[in-house]
């Protein structure tokens, strides 16, 4: 074989890039699941449009309601994009229950630091709940202290904050069949 010769090999990609819009957005509960500190992969803060956050997933194991992310060609998301080695994503699948069916991936663009990101794994729920369901009060502070650690624009934070207040002040648990 001469050394003109290209010789290409299908290989899996050595890292990922995904964006994080709810509990992942805390370094330290996403190095609880991954072991390793997370912080060298943050790329930064980064925004997803046409889109909105929502409670319409229960976790079983968290006993809450959790974010899931929605169309709405009106809205944006905000949230953390991190660039992870791919030998992470499993790990990270286990944690958004993909085996069990709870999410799935979905690939995104988002914008983050003035720049387009295409091809970036985010997680979506399978079956959405009709209603949303409240998180608790562990689960909300995880999401919140993310946002607030990776310094998510204030007005953006505010509005989930006052919209997680408003779901767990009007929850009604006979509303929900949760099995």
């Amino acid at each position: 074989m001469s050394d003109s010769t290209a010789i290409t090999i299908d290989r899996e990609p050595e890292f990922c890039y995904y964006f994080a819009y709810g509990s992942c957005m805390c370094p330290l509960d996403l190095q609880r699941t991954l072991q390793e500190a997370v912080e060298p992969y943050i790329v930064g803060t980064a925004t997803l449009t046409g889109y909105r956050v929502g409670f319409y997933y229960y976790a079983p194991h968290r006993n809450c309601g959790v974010l899931d992310i929605v169309p709405d060609r009106d809205s944006t998301v905000h949230g953390v994009l991190y660039r992870l080695p791919a030998r992470l994503i499993p790990a990270l699948d286990v944690r958004e229950c993909v085996p069990q069916g709870g999410y799935r991936h979905e690939l995104v663009t988002v914008q983050c630091q003035e720049r387009h990101y295409h091809q970036v794994k985010t997680y979506v729920v399978v079956d959405k709940l009709a209603t949303e369901y409240p998180p608790n009060d562990w689960y909300a502070g995880v999401v919140m202290r993310g946002a607030a650690t990776c310094n998510l624009p204030t007005a953006y934070r505010d509005r989930l904050h006052e919209h997680i207040q408003r779901l767990q002040q009007n929850w009604q648990p006979s509303d929900f069949a949760v099995a």
